[in-house]
């Protein structure tokens, strides 16, 4: 994976600033106890200018994790998505990827967080395929981790918490170690979640499946809107749960997320799947002209920067 790009400016409770001045402290309760949630957007540079895709439902998304993780915010909805336009707009980028992030900093410590005070950042920056340019075309290899995800009572998969991604990070690194390029994590009861950063999809005999939000994956807008294309395109979709032999007799599979789009799957625990089938190629096609602003009819995902 590439390094990280630095930009100008990060937007920080309010302001914007220069992207070296945006430091936290090492005793900020999050940095401790994993206290914060946050948002992984895209901005694309379309036919009509430059768009973060599908903004207002990131930042619904991120202030209902606050909600849900009893993290007070100061911050309206309005005021993030101009938090968001002004970041891009500073950093002189007409393409990027988005990072606002809601934390507990400097305060106080011990498991309680009611006097931590609350920062909110917002940074962009360059991020070309999270999976690589080849990913997207010849599809990756994958294997299923020996880490389970986290369950609807243990940390809610509805909040993007900064928490549960030290599961994703051991399914990571396992996957690594195997050679795989991602992994593919069960839920308790041994059923088909997710990947580490992002939803999954197969296809067998035209149909689509994907989990259902009661298998504890993450609520990805991506996924939503996939869904919808895939209606839009007159392909069936189904919610249901999936165990790894429906993937493994699966005609193809492809992840989806803010960061992996929409990114096909050559193998699973070296059992050969195939990488870019016609329907994971249909859909993929038609998100990428989404994206672009080809598609009067999705003119509302797409929220103008200029």
């Amino acid at each position: 994976m590439a390094a990280l790009t630095e930009g100008e400016f990060i937007w920080k409770n309010g302001e914007l600033i220069p992207w070296a001045d945006a430091t936290t402290h090492v005793l900020s309760h999050s940095l401790h106890y994993g206290s914060g949630v946050f948002e992984g957007i895209r901005c694309y540079k379309g036919k009509d200018g430059s768009a973060v895709f599908r903004l207002v439902d990131h930042v619904e998304r991120l202030l209902n994790g606050c909600k849900i993780a009893q993290i007070p915010c100061e911050y309206s909805a309005e005021d993030l998505i101009k938090g968001i336009v002004d970041t891009i707009k500073a950093n002189k980028l007409e393409e990027c990827y988005v990072r606002p992030i809601i934390y507990r900093g400097y305060g106080t410590m011990g498991v309680d967080p009611t006097d931590a005070p609350v920062d909110v950042a917002i940074a962009v920056w360059p991020w070309g395929a999270y999976l690589g340019e080849e990913a997207l075309e010849q599809g990756i290899s994958v294997g299923t981790s020996s880490w389970r995800q986290r369950s609807n009572n243990a940390i809610p998969p509805a909040m993007k918490a900064t928490a549960s991604y030290m599961n994703s990070i051991l399914a990571k690194l396992e996957a690594k170690a195997h050679g795989y390029a991602e992994a593919i994590m069960l839920n308790e009861a041994g059923f088909v979640c997710e990947g580490t950063g992002e939803n999954i999809f197969m296809v067998r005999d035209g149909i689509i499946s994907t989990p259902t939000l009661a298998n504890g994956i993450l609520p990805g807008i991506t996924r939503d809107s996939i869904i919808q294309l895939a209606v839009d395109l007159d392909i069936p979709v189904v919610e249901e749960s999936i165990t790894r032999s429906d993937l493994y007799m699966a005609d193809e599979v492809f992840f989806t997320g803010t960061a992996a789009e929409v990114t096909p799957v050559a193998s699973i625990d070296e059992r050969e799947i195939g990488g870019r089938g016609p329907i994971t190629k249909a859909i993929q096609e038609r998100f990428f002209e989404m994206a672009a602003g080809d598609h009067a009819e999705y003119a509302d995902w797409l929220y103008p920067v200029a």
